[in-house]
């Protein structure tokens, strides 16, 4: 597995929902990691991706899976042209470099994998590299940053309380409906009138969910809806592409988002 160092081009676009900001920068120079909880497409990439840029990190990536092991968080052994050679992984590249890496959904990596993380969220902050002899000690620099959804959590999927109380933590939600307005006209420039007609869109399919839905539309499927009308489709059918389609497969359950479509946007 390989993770690219993320460096935006241009400044990251985020609005603050609860004092989350002022709390990662308080983590941040305290050498405390952080867990991140909220539902799918609050923002918690986001926010992260922006806390790097404002903190002048680096940041690395990892995306959480069933298969993902220590070693692709570490590194491992590799064989080359000149012989066998040692490669770091994410993880371990953050803490040489006083990065911040960041593990999204961390509760869908296996537990014997985040076990790695048990020395680097205590007082000792190191990182010990058994293949190696290594024992890296993070330098101030360094953050490591969890997120995951908990209405997906179930017994195999949830946190083990051993690595939960490891660090401190925030929940983010939706935005409400006068942020979640600006975020829209800010990060794709669509007319505040349109804008709004998606906020009170995105209101009454959230009333759906634990109905007919499992998750709500999210604040990140609104952006899609709002650039695709920012690029000259017609409302209704941006809104039937990013805001129905991705969040069922049921024909049923798709005609009833659409009548709320035509009855909210007309």
């Amino acid at each position: 597995m390989s993770a690219i160092p993320q460096i935006s081009p241009l400044p990251i676009f985020y609005r603050a929902q609860c004092g989350e900001v002022a709390l990662f920068e308080h983590a941040f120079r305290n050498r405390l990691p952080m867990m991140i909880k909220g539902p799918t497409g609050c923002g918690k990439t986001r926010f992260v991706r922006y806390m790097a840029e404002r903190l002048g990190r680096r940041l690395y990536t990892v995306a959480c899976h069933d298969d993902l092991t220590a070693a692709d968080l570490v590194g491992r052994h590799l064989i080359g042209d000149s012989g066998t050679f040692w490669s770091d992984g994410p993880l371990t590249r953050a803490v040489r470099e006083g990065a911040i890496c960041y593990l999204d959904e961390v509760v869908e990596a296996r537990k014997d994998t985040t076990v790695v993380l048990h020395p680097l969220t205590d007082d000792r902050r190191i990182l010990p590299l058994e293949r190696t002899g290594e024992t890296l000690h993070a330098p101030d620099g360094f953050m490591l940053v969890v997120s995951y959804n908990p209405g997906y959590q179930n017994l195999l999927k949830g946190m083990k309380p051993s690595t939960r109380q490891r660090f401190v933590a925030l929940s983010l939600g939706f935005p409400n409906p006068k942020l979640e307005l600006e975020i829209l006209v800010g990060e794709t420039g669509i007319d505040p009138d349109q804008a709004q007609r998606l906020v009170r869109l995105a209101g009454a399919l959230r009333a759906l969910k634990d109905h007919d839905l499992e998750e709500g539309a999210s604040t990140r499927l609104l952006v899609y809806a709002a650039t695709l009308i920012q690029s000259g489709m017609a409302e209704a059918d941006a809104c039937r592409a990013a805001l129905v389609e991705p969040l069922t497969d049921d024909a049923d359950t798709i005609a009833a988002l659409t009548e709320v479509i035509d009855a909210t946007i007309g």
